[in-house]
Formats: C-alpha cells, structure tokens, sequence
C-alpha cells in the first residue's frame, strides 16, 4: 500500500504535541490513550488511525496531491516501535515507576519530534536497517 508521505509526518506533529504533555503532567493515562493510537496504525493500518483520519479529513483536502508516494510498511513498523515505548511507559507511569514512564516518553517523543520537525523516521529507518539484514541474511544461506 502506497501512502501520502505528509500524512504520517502530521501525525507525528499530534503525537509530539502528545507525549510533551504526557511528560509534562506526568499522565499515565494520557499515554495509555496515546498507546492506542500507535496500536491501531500499526495493527489495523495508517488509515485507520485517528492521526490519519484527521489528516485525510481536515488536511488534505487542503493540499495539493503529493509529490510522490511512500510504502507504508516503514510507518506503520514505526508506529509499532512507538506503541512498545508507550506501553512500557504506560506500565511505569501506571505502576509508580514514574522513572520508566519518564524514559519511555522522552525516547519516543525524541522519535516523534524528528520526525515532525525534520521528516527523519527514525522507527522507519529501523524497519529499513532490519529489512537490508534479512535480505543480506537470505543471500548467504544463514
């Protein structure tokens, strides 16, 4: 499936804007709701997310049609790598661990924010790294 490159990068401005709050009040719940969020882009598909629908609804229409499109396997990997920080954060914040929940959020927000700011997908690039492995991997019989 072919993607709109604009539509996770908007998404990833919501999530920043998110997970600076999370930090901020220290909301486990938040984070949670958040959680949920990066479940469904990674489980049910970009589409479907809420970021994305927002993104299809009220953005763009706005805009005109992208340059070119992108694979949606990078993203939607990225949202899962996302989803595993804000449940271990969930975890802290929920838990007492405010230290785990603290470390959780500040990675991810790292992530969301380069993204939002500088288009650089940091969990994509991962799924990239990963897919050049097995692929070396298939190639020399291990």
């Amino acid at each position: 499936m072919q993607i709109d490159p604009r539509g996770p990068r908007f998404a990833a401005v919501l999530t920043t804007v998110v997970l600076a709050a999370v930090l901020i009040t220290g909301s486990g719940r938040l984070l949670a709701a958040q959680a949920v969020v990066f479940a469904v882009g990674s489980l049910a598909g970009l589409q479907y997310s809420p970021y994305g629908w927002l993104y299809r609804t009220l953005v763009r229409p706005r805009l005109g049609a992208p340059r070119e499109l992108e694979d949606a396997r990078p993203p939607r990997f990225a949202q899962g790598v996302g989803l595993a920080f804000a449940v271990i954060g969930t975890v802290g914040y929920l838990s007492g661990l405010s230290w785990l929940g603290l470390t959780a959020t500040a990675f991810a927000l790292g992530a969301a924010f380069l993204n939002a700011a500088f288009g650089y997908c940091l969990g994509c690039e991962m799924y990239l790294l990963l897919r050049r492995g097995q692929a070396r991997l298939g190639t020399t019989g291990r």
